[in-house]
């Protein structure tokens, strides 16, 4: 894929508010183990807010429609810094974080190394570097062990990811993470805060850019060439809830500086979450960065054979 980077000034524009009820929840047959759809008068609504005179309504609308006919429950984080656009639905339900919990790894190993004015070693750059672009899972049980559960406590607290609860007995991947403490993740990768240095983003921004492309699927799905990608995706099947699939990203170009984040569990298999996940990333970012009908402009098409690393689950449920 070519990338182009440029920045449009930010549009100025009343801010508009909008709300609307989506689709349906989850009841779940713990006796039988399905799943079968609800309808529910308490059913979150995506909510939308932007500098931009009609981008919330068009965003609101066409997420709504995406998620309209599919299954188990869906959040949704969109934040774009140069339109001061948001879009919320379900900020703060808990999901088993499954792979996308690596990338909270790799931030709290920089974090820590800041404090203690040292660059990564060898080692760790190797470890990195396998747990981002291939999801490796050895190599993140092994940082995972280094930092210990007391310094990734405080790294979440430093970055306010305080609706973020680590995995016990070193289960990484049954932390649970909600759309809020992603999208504030992803905004530390991508501006200059006191948290993580110039540097710790741009490393982990890189790292997320190089993941393999069986593992590109979820929130880059449909994104213009113009637009740079940098995604961390995971899934996992337990007895509850079904197949949790997620997918979190940031893009940049096209005029646009944005983060996505799509949380979703009971799903009937781990392809139905996948192709909930990029039906909401097509439609963000066809209304983002509209493109033209230049070949130079093409939209991103993952591949239809996703895969992701097996997460370590406990003997009593089935990771995936």
């Amino acid at each position: 894929m070519t990338h182009g980077i440029f920045r449009r000034p930010r549009t100025s524009g009343r801010t508009r508010v909008i709300a609307a009820g989506i689709g349906a929840g989850m009841v779940v047959s713990s006796a039988a183990g399905v799943f079968a759809p609800a309808a529910s008068a308490t059913t979150p609504t995506v909510s939308c807010t932007s500098g931009q005179a009609g981008l919330a309504e068009k965003l609101q609308k066409d997420i709504t429609a995406a998620l309209a006919k599919r299954k188990g429950t869906v959040a949704v984080g969109l934040y774009d810094r140069v339109t001061n656009t948001t879009c919320t639905l379900r900020s703060g339900t808990a999901f088993d974080s499954a792979s996308v919990v690596k990338v909270t790894v790799l931030a709290a190993l920089l974090w820590d190394a800041k404090k203690h004015n040292r660059l990564l070693t060898d080692r760790e750059t190797k470890l990195a570097t396998a747990m981002i672009t291939k999801s490796d899972n050895a190599s993140t049980s092994t940082l995972w062990k280094q930092l210990g559960l007391t310094k990734i406590k405080a790294f979440l607290a430093a970055a306010k990811m305080t609706q973020t609860k680590p995995g016990a007995n070193n289960y990484w991947g049954l932390t649970r993470i909600t759309v809020r403490d992603e999208q504030r993740l992803l905004a530390l990768l991508t501006a200059k805060n006191t948290v993580l240095s110039d540097n710790a983003r741009a490393y982990v921004l890189k790292l997320m850019n190089k993941v393999v492309s069986s593992q590109r699927w979820g929130t880059p799905a449909g994104v213009p060439s113009t637009v740079k990608v940098h995604v961390k995706n995971g899934w996992l099947s337990r007895a509850t809830h079904g197949w949790r699939v997620h997918s979190v990203g940031t893009f940049k170009g096209g005029g646009r500086d944005y983060t996505i984040t799509v949380l979703t569990h009971g799903n009937p298999d781990m392809k139905y979450g996948v192709n909930t996940i990029q039906g909401v990333a097509k439609v963000i970012h066809k209304d983002l960065v509209p493109v033209t009908t230049s070949a130079s402009t093409q939209r991103y098409v993952p591949t239809d054979q996703p895969q992701e690393a097996t997460v370590p689950v406990p003997a009593t449920t089935t990771g995936g």
